[in-house]
Order: structure tokens, then sequence, then C-alpha cells
């Protein structure tokens, strides 16, 4: 605008032109920022809802182990409707019905104590934390027998899925080992011995053995106490 008397304002032009760049500026960097947050809020709701999904499904798989159809009538097929999804879904998730049973295997892990380990292992006196580790392993297979027997069962046949079971039984294996390194590290406790305690108590602390001595109907707790008996019986055998 030419102010009267017919002279420009210095500036005058460029002025507005910047003010309006400033705002259009301003008003751009709002919009990216309110579409990053949009972008951040969707993606954020696409994992979650994977996740509630996942979970639904292992829920699903579980419940049709234990179940009288148990393994045998498992595929993703009847998984997928008992969860409310398709097929296409739980192949997405799992890859294959080998992929579900290792993910139902991990589940179950994870509800059935097997959080109270570290606590266990901290223990100073290895007679105390063997004990209390004989303790969490047994209420953990004894609850959950049938149903992880039946996974267990099912890898016999299934040379990826028994591979998949044998790394997971591994990590109790290099829990016990961890414990007596401790002993070994302080000169207390032999190498040979260190290998025989370990390789005793992983064997006494398998699904095999706690699912032989319940099949007559005995408590979780008698079950618990024989094992247990074992392990210490080991210790003072080994002079640990």
């Amino acid at each position: 605008m030419t102010p009267k008397g017919g002279r420009r304002t210095p500036g005058g032009s460029d002025a507005h032109a910047n003010s309006a760049t400033s705002r259009g500026k301003r008003a751009a960097g709002s919009s990216g920022r309110e579409s990053s947050s949009r972008r951040e809020y969707h993606s954020d709701k696409r994992e979650s809802d994977a996740a509630k999904t996942r979970a639904r499904i292992v829920s699903a798989a579980a419940k049709h182990l234990r179940s009288a159809k148990g393994i045998k009538g498992l595929s993703l097929e009847s998984v997928a409707k008992e969860a409310g999804v398709t097929r296409l879904t739980v192949y997405k998730q799992f890859g294959s019905r080998r992929g579900l049973l290792e993910a139902v295997f991990d589940d179950v892990a994870r509800r059935g104590g097997l959080h109270r380990i570290p606590d266990a292992m901290a223990e100073p006196d290895p007679r105390v934390a063997v004990k209390r580790l004989v303790s969490i392993f047994c209420e953990f297979w004894y609850f959950n027998s049938k149903m992880l027997g039946q996974i267990i069962g099912a890898s016999v046949v299934d040379p990826g899925l028994e591979r998949g079971i044998l790394d997971r039984n591994e990590r109790r294996r290099k829990g016990f080992a961890t414990l007596f390194n401790r002993m070994a590290g302080a000169g207390t406790l032999p190498p040979e011995i260190h290998e025989e305690i370990v390789d005793t108590l992983f064997v006494l602390t398998s699904h095999a053995v706690f699912s032989g001595l319940a099949i007559n109907g005995r408590s979780v707790e008698t079950v618990c106490g024989l094992v247990q008996d074992l392990a210490i019986r080991t210790l003072d055998r080994l002079g640990v």
C-alpha cells in the first residue's frame, strides 16, 4: 500500500510478505506435528491391537490343548475359529503350527511362576537355592502337565519343534550351571563334580520326572518333597 504523497513505506511490502511466510511456516509446522502425532498414535494402536490379537490366539490354542480334543485336532484353522480371526491372521503371527505351540509353551512359562527363578538363584546357600528351584519347576510342570506334555509329545515327530523345546529346556541347565559356577569360581567345587551336579539336577527337574512321580495321584507337595530330597542327597553324596 502507498501512503499519501505517493511515497512507499520502506520495506513495507517485504515485511508483509515475511509475515505471511512466517505464518505459513508456523501453520505448516503445526500441521506437520499433528500429522506426526497421528502417525505415532495409529502405529501405537496397531501394535497394541496386534499384541491383543496374538494373546487371544495363544489363549485359544491353550484352551484347545486343555480340551478333550487335545493336540490331535489343533491346527491353524481350528485355533483361528476359536479366537475369532482368520487363518491368515494366525499364520502371519506364528508362521506355522510349530510356531504357535512354541508360543503357548513360552506363555505358560511366563504365567507359570518361572519369574521367581532370579530370586531363588540369588540365595547365598546353594542348598536353599536348589530346594527353591525344585519347588518352582515342580509347580510349573505339575499345574501345566497335560498341556505341556502334549507339546513335548508332539515334538517327538517334529524335529523343528523338538529343537525349540530342547533349547528352552537348556535354559534350566544353564541356570543350575550359573548357580554352581559361584562355588567353582571360589575353588571349592572341582569341574567334574560341577558337571555331575548340573546334569543330575537338570534331569531331576525335568517334565518326565515330575509327571512320572505324579501319575499315582501324588500331590504337588509330595512330588516336590521327593525331588527336593533326591536333589539334596545328590549334593550330600558329592560333598557339596
